[in-house]
């Protein structure tokens, strides 16, 4: 029996325990440890959850404790089970791993992605923030339009009570206060909530996955809705991912946004009305160099704003979802599109006004600059927003995430609103794929 140590952040760690460790009696999992999202470290992974063989469930450590756990332990495996990081950072904590004496390993799709009864589209990215949603989105527009049921499943964001959390639907608005969803979860959810479709998430991606087959409102595709630059937990029956030329060069570069690439049957180049042409052409030969088979669809993601007179000419103050500046790395989100394409006379710095957790973001994430974070991972960070937004002297606020933050935080100044959705440019495009991907699967 070895030991192992599952690395991860809430996410692909627990599906990687779910589908291949579980049940295994040839492993002993000892611990999980947590990075990247923010108070996840210090919970356990519930007995309700960890199957008959972890009857007191499994602790989770924070990932500096590695080398310490993998002594006292006596590890034999560490497994590395998060995304969206790029390849130096992966090798880094191998060498921790390895100079503790363990061995480094990771888990493939054929190791952990669960078939289902139903036709799978799954949709990714090689980033986080390059537009996987609004591109899932897009793609349930099109077979709802055709006349199909489709059921959602997005990659999990487990921050709450992970047994309550097991199994996870959202139908209504109603649905995200009744689980008590974070900004982050919210910002997922609702946009496929409000246009009509049901979606689910959670801890247990099986359970999620034969609920979500089964469905009360019906179900004749199911779409992943993958995070980070995850792969997909299903096996899918058709793959898009979604690439950003304002970071061309990262889908060689960060683990598993490549994968993702190279596995994709459709490959979508988002934000060509606002990237550099040097930049697209870098992203098109990448794009050949890794997967010359792949249909390759051109898009846009153009912007409409709420109230644009509250831009035109004042200071404001940008906020853009949270994990695609942090972990992401963005420096331009829909926010700061609407304040250069609208005459902001000028972006106010809300850094010297951040406090509590947001303020620690900063710390952590120092090349954000001027733009405002939505971080929003539990209450207390959710009140840092609120403090941070209205100590911070501007004429309007900008809302570049994709909820209404408004309805969430009280905000004590104007409030104008960014909305975008993917716009495909000439041929191919999503309906020509759709309408090839349903023949293939008798639909």
């Amino acid at each position: 029996m070895r030991k192992v140590i599952i690395i991860g952040a809430a996410g692909r760690d627990f599906h990687n325990f779910n589908t291949f460790f579980r049940d295994n009696s040839d492993y002993k999992v000892m611990a999980f440890t947590a990075a990247q999202i923010p108070d996840i470290d210090g919970r356990k992974y519930p007995p309700e959850l960890s199957g008959d063989l972890y009857p007191e469930g499994i602790p989770i450590y924070g990932e500096a404790e590695l080398p310490r756990l993998i002594h006292e332990y006596g590890i034999d495996d560490c497994v590395f089970s998060y995304s969206d990081v790029p390849y130096s950072r992966v090798m880094g904590v191998s060498a921790v791993v390895n100079a503790a004496g363990a061995g480094f390993k990771l888990l493939g799709p054929n190791d952990t992605m669960i078939k289902s009864t139903k036709p799978v589209i799954a949709v990714g990215a090689v980033r986080t923030g390059c537009g996987k949603s609004q591109t899932s989105r897009r793609v349930i527009e099109i077979l709802m339009e055709k006349g199909l049921k489709v059921v959602a499943i997005r990659h999990p964001m487990p921050y709450g009570d992970l047994a309550k959390q097991r199994v996870q639907r959202f139908a209504t608005l109603k649905d995200l206060e009744d689980h008590r969803c974070t900004i982050e979860e919210m910002e997922e959810y609702e946009p496929h909530v409000v246009r009509g479709n049901v979606i689910y998430a959670g801890v247990d991606y099986e359970a999620i996955l034969r609920a979500a087959e089964k469905d009360p409102d019906g179900c004749d595709v199911i779409l992943w809705d993958g995070g980070n630059n995850d792969f997909s937990f299903y096996r899918p029956d058709l793959t898009i991912t979604v690439t950003d030329p304002h970071r061309a060069g990262h889908e060689l570069n960060y683990y598993p946004g490549e994968v993702n690439l190279r596995m994709a049957d459709v490959v979508v180049i988002n934000k060509m009305d606002s990237a550099d042409g040097s930049d697209i052409e870098l992203l098109r030969k990448n794009i050949r160099m890794a997967n010359s088979k792949a249909t390759v669809i051109d898009g846009a993601s153009p912007i409409r704003i709420d109230h644009p007179e509250l831009i035109t000419g004042k200071r404001v103050l940008v906020v853009e979802d949270g994990p695609t500046l942090t972990h992401g790395e963005m420096k331009i989100g829909a926010g700061m599109v609407a304040a250069q394409k609208f005459g902001a006379a000028e972006i106010v710095d809300p850094r010297p006004y951040a406090v509590g957790k947001l303020k620690g973001t900063f710390e952590l994430y120092p090349e954000i600059g001027v733009l405002l974070p939505a971080m929003g991972y539990g209450n207390e960070q959710v009140r840092d927003l609120e403090k941070t937004i209205n100590a911070t002297p501007c004429d309007a606020v900008i809302i570049g995430t994709p909820i209404d933050l408004s309805r969430v935080v009280k905000i004590n100044k104007p409030v104008t609103r960014v909305h975008y959705d993917l716009q495909e440019i000439g041929q191919p495009d999503l309906n020509e794929v759709m309408d090839h991907f349903l023949k293939k699967m008798g639909l």
